[in-house]
């Protein structure tokens, strides 16, 4: 294994996602059942089927669809860090992640405050994925980012959270979507 792929770059995705989900498991739930009046006002135009879905996560369902998701994200960065970087699987989820921290700042624009993950996300999402992505590109195993690239890194990091919420409720008893 190239030295310029170690375990920072692999395991990091696994430590950097897991300082990030801390404050979306201390802070999102709570923060939607406070802002959902507002949220709904703010974008009226979003189908009601949005609302009852998003008002009925508790802090069970998304505790289990975190740990769910640090599976996942577990995974991939043993899959990285036994090909030293140059698992497909690994580049896709370390570009999911840095492309969904982009998606928390984005919601945060949205909304014109704080949304849980909008701190982290510019303190520690996106400097990893950019760093991580920078010590591939050095070590020569970094492939090429096109515009599909992007396309299926938010595709992973939205499928990954749809499927952990679709077990949670299985595993908590919630009713289905």
């Amino acid at each position: 294994m190239n030295s310029n792929v170690n375990s920072a770059v692999t395991y990091g995705l696994l430590a950097a996602w897991a300082l990030h989900d801390t404050e979306e498991l201390l802070l999102g739930p709570r923060w939607l059942r406070e802002h959902l009046p507002e949220l709904r006002e703010r974008f009226p135009q979003a189908p009601e089927a949005v609302w009852k879905v998003v008002e009925s996560v508790d802090e069970r369902e998304f505790t289990v669809a975190v740990t769910a998701v640090g599976a996942v994200v577990a995974a991939a960065a043993v899959a990285g860090q036994r090909s030293g970087g140059r698992s497909a699987f690994y580049q896709s989820a370390l570009n999911g992640f840095g492309l969904h921290g982009l998606v928390h700042l984005a919601q945060a624009a949205a909304v014109r405050g704080y949304t849980p993950g909008s701190a982290t996300s510019p303190l520690i999402v996106v400097p990893f994925t950019l760093w991580a992505r920078g010590r591939l590109r050095r070590a020569g195993v970094l492939r090429p980012t096109r515009a599909r690239d992007v396309v299926t890194g938010l595709a992973l990091a939205a499928g990954v959270t749809v499927a952990a919420h679709a077990l949670a409720r299985k595993v908590t008893g919630h009713p289905g979507f």
